[in-house]
C-alpha cells in the first residue's frame, strides 16, 4: 500500500491500518494525511484528530503551517468540518470541538449541518471535491469507538473490583471474605460455613448495612 511511512504515524494515533513503533508528531501526521488526498486515510482522519486532540497533541495553527497552499488549507477545512459532524451524529462532545466549532464563520457553520444531515440520511459527502460514503465512515468511526469504550470499560471494572478487594480486605479475613463471596454466588456453603456465618460474618454485615453509621462514616471522613 502506498503512503507507508504515513500509514505507521496514522496507526500511532489510533487508525491502525498496521502496528508502528516510533512517536510521531500528530499535526503533522494530520497535514500529511490532508495532503494525501487518499480516501481510505480521510475516512480515518477524524479517528486520528479526536484521538490527537483528547491527548493534547492537536494544534490548528500548527497544521495549517504545514499546508503550502489554499487547496491543502480547503481540503484540511472540509475534513474538520466532516469530523465535527461525525462527532455530532455519534452524540459526542469534546471541549476543544465545541469551541472551534464556535470560532467558525457562518458559511462553515452551516457546512457541518449539511454533513451532519446527509450522514443522518446516509447520503454520500462530498468532502474537498472527492466522494466520501457516509455509511462506511459512520462505521469506520463506531469501530474504533466501540474497541476504545470496551477497553475504558474493561479498565473501569477492573478499578471497581480492585476497590471492592481492598475495602473487603480491610473488614473480613480471607476466609471470611471465600465464605462471603460463596454466599453471594449462592453457592452451596458447609454445615461449619454456615455456622461461622450466622455466628460471626453476618454481624458485621449487618453494621455494615446500618444507615446511621454509614452516615457516621462519611461525616467523619468530610472532617
Amino acid at each position: 500500500m502506498r503512503n507507508r511511512k504515513l500509514l505507521e504515524r496514522v496507526a500511532k494515533l489510533g487508525f491502525n491500518l498496521f502496528e508502528a513503533e516510533e512517536e510521531q508528531n500528530a499535526n503533522l501526521t494530520l497535514a500529511d494525511m490532508v495532503k494525501s488526498g487518499d480516501r481510505r486515510l480521510w475516512e480515518g482522519f477524524p479517528i486520528v484528530l479526536v484521538n490527537s486532540a483528547e491527548k493534547g497533541l492537536f494544534n490548528y495553527e500548527k497544521v495549517i503551517g504545514y499546508l503550502k497552499n489554499v487547496s491543502q488549507r480547503r481540503y484540511f477545512d472540509s475534513l474538520m468540518m466532516m469530523s465535527l459532524a461525525l462527532y455530532k451524529f455519534f452524540n459526542l462532545k469534546f471541549l476543544w470541538a465545541d469551541r472551534l466549532y464556535k470560532s467558525l464563520s457562518k458559511e462553515k457553520k452551516e457546512k457541518v449541518e449539511d454533513f451532519l444531515k446527509k450522514l443522518e440520511n446516509d447520503e454520500e459527502l462530498v468532502v474537498a471535491g472527492f466522494k466520501i460514503s457516509s455509511q462506511r465512515l459512520k462505521m469506520v468511526f463506531n469501530n474504533y469507538f466501540k474497541q476504545f469504550q470496551n477497553k475504558t470499560e474493561e479498565l473501569l471494572s477492573l478499578k471497581e473490583e480492585l476497590g471492592l478487594e481492598f475495602a473487603l480486605s480491610q473488614i473480613f479475613s480471607s476466609k471470611q471474605k471465600e465464605i462471603l463471596l460463596k454466599k453471594l454466588k449462592g453457592e452451596r456453603l458447609t454445615k461449619t460455613e454456615r455456622e461461622y456465618f450466622s455466628r460471626v460474618i453476618k454481624k458485621k454485615v449487618l453494621a455494615l448495612a446500618n444507615v446511621e453509621l454509614h452516615q457516621l462514616c462519611r461525616k467523619l471522613l468530610e472532617k
